[in-house]
């Protein structure tokens, strides 16, 4: 019995399962686009084939290599800024591994306490509210440790602060969660809102479907760079 191969057919079945062409069937597949050479080749037989009595206009010669030229030359500028595009991506991580250890702002409503003891961040009003409230709870557990009442405010971003922290959670060991309740005076009764917090990162990496930066923050996994609001050193 040839172990290799039931290996291999093993891995090939399970490939099949979820989806993803085999080595073989992927060499089988026919090729959608010409290549340089392919191009070469119909062109060469072209001129082995014409009619010696009625010869290809030089003028349609030219503009079949001119045709070639620009392909050749598309290819080569894809490839160009597909390296770019990489260095670039490169670039964006090594950039992002200098926020390691470091606080970002984003959306979110899970925070740990600062070096301070204490949770900041902000919210973004649509528009003038009559009543604003957070409630503030062990992300774990769900009990509740504190509500802060912050009544009225303009449209646009506002800010908050809660400084009084339980001991056990001033450390930044503990997480905990915020609600946010906002009544516009709009009839539309009471709403929830998502605040802008801070939050540790502590990785980074490249996206492997764009290769965009992504930042890996403490207690919400990898966020895109472009979804964070402001750094804090």
């Amino acid at each position: 019995m040839d172990v290799n191969s039931n290996s291999q057919s093993a891995q090939n079945a399970l490939l099949s399962k979820l989806g993803i062409s085999t080595t073989e069937e992927r060499n089988a597949e026919p090729k959608d686009e010409l290549g340089q050479s392919d191009f070469l080749k119909l062109m060469t037989a072209q001129l082995q084939n014409q009619d010696p009595f009625a010869p290809m206009d030089n003028g349609d010669f030219v503009a079949q290599m001119a045709q070639f030229s620009s392909v050749a030359g598309i290819s080569e500028m894809n490839q160009t800024m597909s390296s770019i595009a990489g260095q670039m991506s490169q670039f964006q991580v090594a950039s992002s591994v200098n926020m390691l250890g470091h606080s970002v702002m984003m959306p979110g409503n899970i925070a740990r306490a600062d070096n301070n003891g204490e949770i900041q961040g902000t919210l973004d009003l649509a528009s003038a509210s009559l009543d604003t409230q957070i409630e503030f709870l062990d992300a774990q557990s769900g009990e509740s440790l504190h509500t802060l009442n912050l009544g009225s405010r303009a449209s646009g971003l506002s800010g908050f602060e809660w400084a009084a922290l339980p001991t056990e959670y001033r450390d930044g060991s503990r997480s905990i969660r915020m609600n946010v309740s906002v009544n516009y005076g709009d009839g539309q009764g009471v709403q929830s809102l998502t605040p802008n917090v801070f939050a540790e990162v502590i990785g980074a990496s490249s996206s492997a479907v764009n290769g965009e930066a992504m930042l890996e923050v403490e207690d919400y996994g990898d966020v895109s760079a472009a979804d964070i609001l402001r750094f804090r050193l």
